[in-house]
């Protein structure tokens, strides 16, 4: 039980307070409450999302200056290299 009054200055309200040791005890499995309620289960996933169009992983040696030209433009070097190459087959500059 939460007493009515907040003696932590960090908490905005008595909602968040933290737990009790007897309000953690009687926590239950999130799939238990899933079933009591009627729920569909949600199925556990872990990870990105399976992508529609995957990449493959290479190792590939290409010369310095062409990498140091892609990185010099910060994050996502990779995904305009990438992009830089899929003009290249697609026939556009």
């Amino acid at each position: 039980m939460v007493s009515s009054k907040i003696t932590d200055p960090y908490l905005i309200d008595e909602e968040t307070a933290p737990l009790s040791e007897e309000e953690i005890k009687q926590l239950r499995p999130a799939p238990d409450v899933f079933k009591e309620l009627g729920l569909p289960i949600p199925p556990h996933r872990r990870g990105r999302p399976k992508s529609d169009a995957p990449k493959t992983q290479i190792t590939s040696r290409l010369d310095a200056d062409i990498i140091d030209h892609f990185r010099e433009s910060g994050k996502g070097w990779q995904t305009r290299l990438n992009d830089t190459l899929r003009q290249i087959i697609d026939g556009r500059d």
